[in-house]
């Protein structure tokens, strides 16, 4: 069965499952290392606390896990889009994500075995950002390549990418309730918990395998790639005109008449093509790229807005929130992390990326949408004031759990909303032979304003 466009049709859905799979699977690894913070402290805490010869105890060491974590995870992420052009082009696409899928996969199994493997912390906590750095680096090739892939195929491919993205936090969130729930012993649940990442990126992986094996998925491929060739052959194909042809058309636009033929009357199809081909030169002329710097003066407020939103969200989020305490100790202290913070923010802030496609306010055009974003900034004091604990400086206001949930809430569904809109806005404003320099400018400094934000959240955590 084909399509009106003689695409084969995706019988069952099997491509946007494949894609949605795809997308859950790029953002596993961050999600799944933020969201099993507290078994890293938990980790790291654990004989921190020693007595001196005099017998009176040393302060425990800080390590400030959460703040490298964020870091460490989202440089990579900036480093790779800025080698986006050397390495891409130079690797193929099937190195590119099934390579970086197993190697995530080897480094979520690393992570499992140590779970059972006691060591000193300085040693464990140097082990563990490594492994987030590279398992970042690979995730930052796998997510831009996966971003390509997804963009040879229907526009609505690229919403169900985005969805799998927006719900591996969700995914993640659960994974850690489920682990708690089972009332096994902290290192049980742990490595049950990291066992789940291994299995996902092992079907990740798989998906990826299948995908050419689908006639409508290879209809799409394979038609870009023929594209590409066909362009690269006909620009080495055409003739160049020589010195004398040049000289010959240069006359005839001048009025005057070549040597050799004095009546004037030459071919009329040979000048005719020299023509069409002159014109065709002059079309190509006008399709040409913008440069980057014309680009970035048409899309410079939404580059600001995406980078002002991930600088505030990634300041805050998870640095701060994760240190957030219940007012209700007990059977409920658990859960509250991983329900009232993760859980939270994933699902609102997937809420807030999808309500844009029903609902797109303030306009591109307006100055609301960036005094919008800017007005975000309020979100960090009010969590910084929750009943973060340690503390050092400042006061608690706002001590329960409630507040804590309705300040996140808002704080996850503003991030979403404005990430989506500012992602989406950048295209628009820009001619079409432009978008591709603009979505990878809007890459660019998203993956800035994460680690911005990112580096930021040492300061403000050492403020509370």
């Amino acid at each position: 069965m084909r399509t009106k466009e003689g695409a084969p049709s995706d019988r069952g859905y099997l491509v946007g499952i494949i894609f949605f799979i795809l997308g859950l699977g790029t953002l596993l690894p961050w999600n799944f290392f933020m969201t099993a913070s507290m078994y890293f402290n938990n980790r790291l805490s654990g004989g921190n606390t020693s007595e001196s010869s005099n017998g009176t105890a040393t302060a425990r060491k800080e390590y400030y896990f959460n703040n490298w974590m964020t870091l460490l995870s989202q440089l990579p992420l900036l480093l790779f889009t800025l080698l986006n052009s050397i390495l891409y082009p130079r690797i193929s696409e099937k190195v590119r994500i099934a390579g970086s899928l197993v190697f995530i996969l080897i480094l979520f199994i690393l992570t499992a075995i140590l779970v059972k493997i006691p060591m000193e912390e300085d040693q464990f906590f140097s082990i563990t950002m490594a492994t987030i750095w590279f398992i970042n680096s690979f995730g930052a090739v796998l997510q831009g390549s996966l971003f390509g892939l997804v963009g040879l195929l229907p526009q609505k491919y690229s919403a169900v990418f985005m969805s799998g993205q927006g719900l591996a936090g969700t995914f993640a969130a659960l994974a850690m309730l489920f682990a708690i729930a089972s009332k096994s012993d902290d290192e049980t649940a742990a490595l049950g918990y990291f066992i789940t990442p291994c299995v996902g990126t092992l079907v990740t992986l798989i998906s990826y395998l299948l995908l050419p094996k689908l006639d409508f998925a290879r209809h799409y491929l394979n038609s870009s790639r023929s594209q590409n060739y066909e362009i690269d052959t006909s620009h080495q194909l055409l003739p160049k005109e020589t010195p004398l042809e040049t000289t010959e058309l240069n006359g005839h636009a001048n009025g005057s008449v070549p040597k050799g033929n004095p009546s004037g009357s030459a071919s009329e199809d040979v000048d005719g093509g020299r023509q069409a081909f002159i014109s065709l030169e002059n079309a190509d002329a006008k399709e040409t790229k913008s440069s980057v710097l014309e680009v970035f003066k048409k899309i410079w407020v939404m580059a600001f807005c995406v980078t002002f939103v991930f600088t505030v969200t990634l300041s805050v989020f998870p640095a701060v929130t994760v240190d957030v305490k219940t007012a209700y100790p007990g059977n409920w202290e658990p859960y509250f992390i991983p329900v009232c913070c993760f859980l939270v923010f994933n699902v609102m802030d997937w809420t807030g990326r999808t309500v844009t496609s029903l609902v797109q306010w303030p306009p591109k055009e307006s100055r609301l949408f960036p005094a919008l974003v800017i007005s975000r900034v309020v979100f960090v004091p009010l969590l910084m004031l929750c009943n973060v604990q340690e503390r050092r400086f400042l006061p608690v206001f706002f001590s329960h759990d409630v507040v804590f949930v309705i300040i996140m809430i808002l704080f996850s569904v503003t991030s979403g909303y404005c990430v989506c809109l500012s992602m989406s806005y950048a295209p628009q404003l820009v001619a079409p032979k432009d978008g591709e320099t603009a979505g990878a400018l809007m890459t660019f400094f998203l993956a800035l304003g994460l680690s911005l934000g990112a580096a930021i959240s040492f300061l403000l955590r050492f403020l509370v």
